[in-house]
């Protein structure tokens, strides 16, 4: 019986050790073979990846360990390869870092080491050390800067270089042709050899080869020419020519110093046009500006006169050379320019203006006009017109006339007063001449006129009946006997004031055929030379 026990004991023994050594034991296993890692992807060195991957393998899964200056938030490990990525680096060298692999059974791998890797995620720094000028004529204008790191470079907005790499320290770039303007939106971009990129604004500057601004003003005989100065230049060329289409085998003037010129000697009634160049300090001369046109007018016509009587101004004046026609320029008020009414196409060197009011005064100028335009305007004449005048003339700015009739010397300077104005004034030697010219033989008869000049308050004191004249040394007011012009000449005739039967006012003495003066009796019947200011 105890026999076959120890049977049934080894039995059951045998059975159970054949149960443990199975694979399909319910109780445990034992594992003591530790997990094999290694590298299979290396982090990119340099990189600037401050969150670099790292890929390596595994025979079994498990959990991850980290030393050294690297780790992850990664923390298992599958069987095969794994990437994992690295939690954020500074910039730096990164030899230290290294990782095992724990399998469930707490079998630890061998020590992986990263394969050394430095990071760099810092882009170059630049620094402009010669900009361009402001305003320069150098349409491929140099840069230079520094760069801390040697890279490649682009550009941004309106300029460009053939220039693609730069070194570790000074470089210099020269840009490609740039036109006329400003520029504000260039820009350079240096990347380094990982990837890191750094933009430099350039600072605004303007190109300028050709001269702006040009204007033409014509006048009599010549063209004043301006432009806007240009830096960096040596002299300016002009070039014109009588027509259109200006260029540089057009006439020249050359070793112009400033940014303006005066042609001269010029046909008057002649359109020119123009262009100006630039001559830089290496004597290249720079493109042509833009063409401009001025005008030499016709010369005002000289001698303007107007001459009135009753409704009616008769108007001469010397002929322009050139002139196809005349336009005459009229108002009732002075101040006369071209947009006052205008009389065209008069094609002789007078003209009557008739049809107009008594009791008016007509302003006039007169200019000359051919195929390029109307000339410049004369200076002004004006002419009254009054039933009670005749022979209206004008004469540095006054206006002058006869008594429409003969009448004493009392009625004459009432008519005058009527009018506005006086018996006349006689300030200068010239005057007196101008008017003896004028009215002295009035419609071809030689005539004795009344002017302004009494004695009749003590006698032989003689004075103007409209007042004194100040500031000429009493040329005016000095007209007692043996009085004389500035030159010498006398203002009275021989023997004259003489008063022969109580003459106690004066005359232009025209019956004698002569410009000086005469006393006469007052209540006698003459002309009288009215004065308007």
């Amino acid at each position: 019986m105890k026999k076959k026990i120890n049977y049934i004991l080894i039995a059951s023994i045998c059975l159970l050790l054949n149960s443990c050594g199975g694979g399909d034991s319910p109780f445990f296993e034992v594992d003591n073979t530790a997990p094999v890692i290694a590298e299979v992807t290396a982090v990119t060195t340099p990189t600037n990846d401050n969150t670099p991957n790292y890929t390596f393998s595994s025979t079994e899964s498990g959990s991850i360990s980290f030393e050294g200056s690297c780790s992850s938030s990664t923390t298992s490990a599958d069987s095969g390869d794994n990437t994992i990525t690295l939690n954020s680096l500074s910039d730096g060298t990164y030899s230290d870092c290294a990782i095992t692999v724990s399998d469930k059974a707490a079998n630890e791998s061998n020590l992986l080491i990263l394969t050394s890797f430095f990071v760099d995620s810092t882009a170059s720094t630049l620094v402009e050390t010669n900009a361009i000028a402001s305003s320069t004529n150098d349409s491929t204008p140099d840069y230079t800067f520094v760069s801390s790191e040697a890279g490649t470079i682009t550009y941004s907005g309106s300029c460009s270089s053939s220039t693609t790499t730069v070194i570790a320290g000074t470089n210099t770039i020269t840009f490609g042709s740039l036109s006329d303007g400003t520029y504000s939106d260039c820009k350079i971009i240096v990347t380094d050899s990982i990837g890191n990129s750094v933009t430099m604004n350039i600072s605004s500057f303007t190109v300028s080869t050709t001269p702006n601004n040009l204007t033409a003003t014509g006048a009599t005989g010549q063209v004043t020419l301006d432009w806007s100065a240009m830096s960096g230049v040596n002299s300016y060329t002009v070039y014109w020519d009588n027509s259109t289409g200006v260029s540089s085998s057009s006439n020249s003037i050359t070793s112009i110093s400033s940014d303006n010129y005066t042609h001269s000697g010029l046909d008057n009634g002649t359109i020119y046009y123009y262009k100006v160049a630039a001559v830089f300090s290496d004597n290249t001369t720079g493109p042509l500006s833009s063409e401009v046109s001025a005008t030499t007018p016709l010369p005002a016509p000289d001698n303007l006169t107007a001459s009135g009587a009753n409704n009616t101004v008769t108007l001469t004046w010397n002929a322009v050379s050139g002139a196809t026609s005349y336009t005459l320029y009229w108002d009732n008020s002075s101040g006369i320019d071209s947009s006052d009414t205008a009389i065209t196409s008069i094609t002789n060197d007078n003209y009557t203006h008739s049809n107009l009011d008594n009791g008016s005064t007509y302003y006039y100028k007169v200019a000359a006009v051919n195929s390029s335009g109307t000339g410049t305007l004369s200076s002004v004449a004006s002419a009254l017109l009054s039933a009670d005048l005749m022979g209206s003339e004008t004469n540095e700015g006054h206006t002058y006339a006869l008594t429409s009739s003969t009448m004493t010397w009392n009625e004459a300077a009432n008519a005058a007063a009527a009018l506005g104005g006086y018996l006349t004034t006689i300030n200068t030697r010239a005057e007196n001449t101008w008017l003896f010219d004028k009215f002295g033989k009035y419609g071809g008869t030689n005539r004795d006129l009344w002017i302004g000049a009494k004695d009749d308050v003590s006698e032989g004191s003689w004075y103007w009946d409209n007042g004194t004249t100040s500031g000429d040394g009493g040329v005016s007011d000095n007209i007692s006997a043996g009085s004389t012009w500035p030159d010498g000449q006398t203002k009275w005739a021989s023997g004259e004031p003489n008063n022969a039967g109580n003459e106690d006012c004066g005359t232009i003495r025209g019956v004698n055929n002569t410009e000086k003066w005469n006393d006469l009796g007052c209540s006698s019947n003459l002309y009288g030379i009215i004065e308007i200011e």
